[in-house]
């Protein structure tokens, strides 16, 4: 389990609800590697240490309010993204809670599809990794060859996982020959040999549907 929590993004999560709190701990484990903390002071102190990649921050907390734990990150010059929860969905509240710092604000009640978008956001701006392709239901990052899955958060691909994975995305309705790959995404030294060697390396290390076979006639995007 120690190997796996290192690879997933760590958050910290800041909710006093007794049940509210530990459901959204339980989802966001599905990708994230959460932390839960269930008052103000703790939860500052957890953000100061300077351990996490994102936060949830409830607006409403006992001992330190949510505001009040933004602006000191802040003061601190902690940058790591920040996403508000509030049951407070007035335009007053909403801008009162990015100008203290916060990157986003999501408005109790909520769909978890809707917070794990905003969270995803809040990275791709902070990460700064670029144009964004939808394949299936992952999010692709070709210039920071990087794929974030449903499942299981940030997957970094090689340069010619990156090209091959590049070229089919760009244009997902296409079937590629293994000719017209090893032309646009290979090198002049490569065979055709390689083409079905990197779509066995991109499907073990993302989904195996992500590429798929059109027999007699070459490579396509797949919907993973």
């Amino acid at each position: 389990m120690a190997a796996e929590s290192e690879t997933r993004t760590r958050l910290l999560l800041i909710d006093d609800d007794p049940q509210l709190g530990p459901m959204i701990k339980k989802v966001l484990t599905e990708i994230y590697d959460v932390t839960l903390v269930a008052d103000g002071a703790h939860g500052l102190a957890a953000g100061l240490a300077g351990e996490y990649e994102v936060m949830v921050i409830d607006r409403r907390l006992p001992g330190l309010d949510g505001l009040k734990i933004v602006e000191a990150l802040r003061r601190k010059l902690i940058t790591t993204p920040i996403l508000l929860l509030t049951a407070l969905g007035t335009t007053f509240d909403k801008v009162a809670g990015l100008d203290i710092g916060a990157n986003d604000y999501l408005v109790k009640p909520f769909e978890f599809d809707e917070l794990f978008a905003r969270l995803r956001a809040i990275r791709r701006v902070f990460t700064g990794e670029g144009r964004t392709l939808l394949v299936g239901e992952w999010e692709y990052f070709p210039d920071s060859r990087t794929i974030y899955s449903p499942y299981d958060g940030r997957i970094l691909l090689t340069v010619k996982e990156n090209e091959l994975l590049k070229l089919l995305a760009d244009a997902p309705q296409r079937t590629f020959s293994r000719q017209q790959i090893l032309q646009a995404a290979f090198s002049a030294s490569d065979t055709a040999g390689m083409v079905d060697t990197y779509v066995h390396y991109l499907r073990r290390k993302t989904d195996p549907e992500i590429v798929l076979t059109v027999r007699g006639e070459g490579y396509r995007l797949g919907e993973p």
